[in-house]
């Protein structure tokens, strides 16, 4: 007979990854009961402030430049070569434990500096963007809300460095344990608040929550001594920004920033040309498919620290066993809740199921648009994995790749938005997603058979 921990194993379940698919899962189902509340005590030009600020935050994607991806790489790499003893300190070769000491210093320094101009710059530019695009005549209230938004966004920046360093050293199960309890606690906050009439104010209060958790949760376990210990360490040896990460972040910042301009500007653009309605049909129906990936890719984002770990010990025997199946488990869950997703937004619509006097299934994208939005998640499935493979190496040969995407993404959305509107926008990205796969398949095939030869 088959239990569920057959299943479990069969599709690649680990504790980590038990901890956060848990998350996302329970994301999932919060965010269902999320749509019902914000259909039922926001307005549809309320939902349109309320997805739009999320596109506006990530933002912050030009102050972290792929910093935190590559800590996690660069840590792990080093961690590999050292053991932790109960007492929470590293052993082993004093070069190893001076580097990784030196990460840690680097990483509070530098993330302290760019979260304060984060907060100062997100905090204008959202001012600017919705002073110039507001056509609610006064009746949305959204100038605290953003300012709460923006301290809680540049909190959580300067935590984002030191939970990519934990990763690196192994301490995935316990960073996931936090997204899990968020993903308990923050939802349920905000539906009291959005019951109690807080409206837009429970975006930035769930996000300094989020930061607060984050903090109760490292200084009450192991993980505080650690990063103590490990700033304690003597540096001797230093990891050198200009000459060993530098060359690789800059190629990471410009794909993370072509990403910023594939995936962040349909609910900016909508807004503007199209209303807060449309806009917040597109937010609710990515928020939906975010929720999907997420969950999906956290069987890849697990195992970031074991390809890096096994790249930097040259076993690409196992390192490609687990990788090939990592990724057929992945987009086994990705399809399935996709399929999950069109049918529950048919029932809804089929049934009319209506949150107070308004139909829920309005609060979505229509079918044809929605399936052309589908359609790049599921693909990008593949192409986030072999990008993230090539990215262990400490090398990144997506860079022309993004960039041009990104452009393409750019150019379609604005030009495509302004003259054919929401299917000029969701048709264009589809039809570039599918443009782009097999240059992408073509550089994982190429570098990784180039790489592994030497």
């Amino acid at each position: 007979m088959i239990t569920l921990k057959d299943i479990a194993k069969r599709i690649g379940i680990d504790k980590s990854i038990a901890y956060s698919s848990g998350a996302r899962i329970i994301q999932a189902f919060t965010g269902v009961a999320s749509i019902i509340f914000i259909s039922r005590f926001l307005t549809g030009i309320e939902q349109g402030f309320y997805y739009t600020f999320g596109s506006i935050v990530a933002i912050q994607v030009f102050f972290e430049l792929g910093l935190t991806g590559i800590i996690t790489q660069y840590v792990a790499h080093e961690a590999s070569h050292l053991i932790l003893n109960n007492q929470q300190q590293f052993e082993g070769e004093e070069k190893y434990r001076s580097r990784l000491s030196s990460l840690l210093r680097f990483s509070v320094k530098w993330y302290a500096i760019i979260s304060i101009l984060l907060l100062i710059i997100l905090t204008f530019v959202g001012f600017i963007f919705f002073e110039r695009y507001d056509k609610s005549e006064g009746t949305v209230s959204w100038r605290i809300p953003w300012i709460l938004i923006s301290l809680g966004t540049a909190i959580k920046l300067f935590q984002s460095p030191l939970t990519s360093l934990l990763m690196g050293i192994g301490k995935v199960k316990e960073m996931s344990k936090i997204g899990f309890y968020q993903q308990i606690i923050l939802p349920t906050s905000a539906w009291i608040g959005l019951a109690c009439g807080f409206k837009l104010y429970v975006v930035g209060i769930s996000t300094i929550l989020a930061a607060l958790i984050w903090n109760i949760y490292v200084s009450r376990t192991s993980m505080q001594r650690i990063l103590i210990n490990l700033w304690k360490e003597k540096i001797t040896v230093r990891v050198q920004y200009m000459q060993e990460i530098f060359p690789f972040q800059w190629k990471i910042a410009l794909s993370w920033i072509s990403g910023y301009f594939i995936f962040q500007l349909f609910n900016p653009v909508l807004f503007a040309t199209e209303g807060a309605v449309v806009a917040g049909q597109m937010g609710m129906t990515l928020a939906a498919l975010n929720g999907i990936q997420a969950l999906s890719t956290s069987w890849l984002s697990t195992k970031v620290p074991l390809y890096s770990q096994l790249i930097a010990l040259k076993d690409y025997k196992r390192l490609d066993q687990i990788f090939n199946q990592t990724l057929k488990q992945m987009a086994f869950v990705c399809f399935i809740l996709l399929c999950i997703m069109m049918i529950g937004v048919w029932g809804i619509r089929y049934f009319d199921i209506c949150i107070g006097e308004e139909a829920l299934g309005e609060r979505f994208l229509d079918y044809i648009p929605m399936l052309l939005m589908m359609i790049p998640l599921f693909i990008n499935q593949y192409v986030t994995s072999w990008a993230t493979y090539l990215r262990c190496h400490k090398k990144e040969p997506f860079l022309v790749n993004s960039i041009c995407a990104g452009i393409a993404c750019c150019l379609s959305t604005f030009i495509l938005g302004k003259y054919f509107g929401l299917y000029g926008v969701t048709g264009g990205y589809c039809f570039i997603t599918i443009t782009f796969l097999p240059w992408g398949y073509n550089i994982y095939k190429t570098k990784k058979n180039q790489w592994h030869e030497k």
